[in-house]
């Protein structure tokens, strides 16, 4: 039985450190334009100095090039390959087997990772990539266990193979969409979804014999999400996923908060390495009652157990959560006195918090005895974030560093 990578999202070099503080092994990112995420805040100067942290605190970086580029687009691949390679990343996620091949030219020090957009579903396609030069297959999510099982009994030896499990699920296969690009000329596959399946939609059906006469299909007054998936949800499910002996467990939300982060991350990682220490008294119930206190659309296990599983779609659009928000980031921080807290939400007076601590599952909760501005000192009463990077100061009680996550309970 072996442990694991955890990888996880960052969006940003802010991101990726929230990542590093709270568990991940490794983390993905995008290249500015390249990715499947381009609104993602990571330009080049920002992904250099993500690799260069990463690397002087014994983590990895993965860099995605997942796009399905045009013939015009291949010039600017063969830079960014390119530059990737001197940057000395640890991988490159790639859709394509045109960016394949060029990478192999243009890049040849870079291990190849085959984004889950290349739809990887089968032990023959594992061994395509593989024998064309893959390092590592991201499988489709929608194989189920046995599947998975069956391809890492049965892969090359020098094929790695990485799994998602926990994030958004997209109404396309395996994330290959075109309804953003349809709707509002913003291609999926191009790096610029505009989450078109999230929308809230007005279904009608029309009878051929009468046609103009449209009759409304829909759920309520609002209409319906037909397209909306519930996220997917695996913290059960870590012991039978370390018995397959996948070499990469994945996080998705490259657009998410670093709140959302912290605790996702945080409960992976406790749940991962308390599974080692204990295997027979593993319960996902504490790591989940904590991913609950992040945003969620309802959670699912999508086909991992049951191919037949069709408890996977959110009807309603609702987003699940209403007692817990990110409360701020700790910037600054003394022992004896306050600490500078960089606010995400409205704080005040007496309301309850909690700390995330990294390689502990349980936070700590405290009540807010007094808030003190950040520029003048004096004490107020409460502050909401009227600007970007408000600041305020407040005492903690225990000691904590820079860079934790702290969550306000909501009244």
């Amino acid at each position: 039985m072996k442990k694991p990578e955890l990888l996880a999202p960052a969006g940003s070099f802010e991101k990726a450190k929230t990542a590093f503080m709270y568990g991940a092994d490794a983390i993905y990112c995008g290249t500015s334009s390249l990715s499947l995420r381009t609104r993602a805040d990571m330009d080049d100067n920002d992904l250099f100095k993500t690799i260069r942290y990463a690397h002087e605190n014994g983590k990895k970086v993965y860099v995605a090039i997942n796009i399905f580029p045009w013939d015009e687009s291949y010039e600017e691949v063969a830079n960014q390959a390119r530059m990737l390679n001197e940057l000395n990343v640890d991988g490159v996620i790639v859709s394509d087997g045109g960016v394949v091949e060029l990478i192999k030219q243009v890049a040849p020090d870079i291990d190849i990772h085959i984004s889950t957009q290349a739809n990887t579903v089968s032990l023959h396609a594992s061994r395509f990539w593989y024998n064309n030069g893959a390092k590592r297959v991201i499988l489709a999510r929608e194989l189920n266990k046995n599947q998975i099982k069956y391809i890492t009994e049965n892969k090359p030896n020098g094929l790695e193979t990485e799994i998602f499990v926990h994030g958004a699920i997209c109404f396309g296969y395996s994330g290959r969409c075109f309804l953003s690009d349809f709707l509002s000329c913003r291609s999926a596959n191009l790096g610029d979804c505009a989450q078109s399946c999230r929308w809230k939609y007005n279904v009608y059906v029309e009878e051929t014999n009468n046609p103009g006469n449209l009759m409304p299909v829909e759920d309520d007054k609002n209409g319906t999400y037909i397209f909306s998936s519930k996220d997917l949800c695996l913290i059960k499910e870590i012991p039978d996923i370390i018995n397959l002996n996948v070499d990469s467990l994945k996080i998705e939300g490259r657009l998410k908060t670093e709140y959302y982060l912290a605790t996702v991350i945080n409960a992976y990682r406790n749940a991962i390495d308390d599974y080692f220490k204990y295997p027979s008294r593993y319960d996902y119930t504490k790591y989940l009652k904590e991913l609950e206190k992040t945003k969620t659309r309802g959670l699912t296990t999508f086909y991992f157990n049951d191919r037949n599983n069709k408890d996977f779609q959110d009807y309603t659009g609702n987003q699940y959560n209403s007692e817990y928000e990110y409360g701020g980031k700790v910037i600054k921080t003394d022992k004896n006195l306050k600490t500078v807290i960089e606010i995400k939400n409205k704080l005040q007076k007496n309301d309850l918090m909690e700390i995330i601590i990294p390689g502990q599952i349980e936070p700590v909760e405290f009540k807010i005895e007094g808030l003190w501005d950040y520029e003048t000192d004096e004490e107020i009463g409460y502050i909401n974030p009227g600007r970007a990077n408000q600041k305020v100061k407040l005492r903690l009680p225990i000691e904590v560093k820079e860079g934790y996550i702290i969550r306000r309970k909501k009244n």
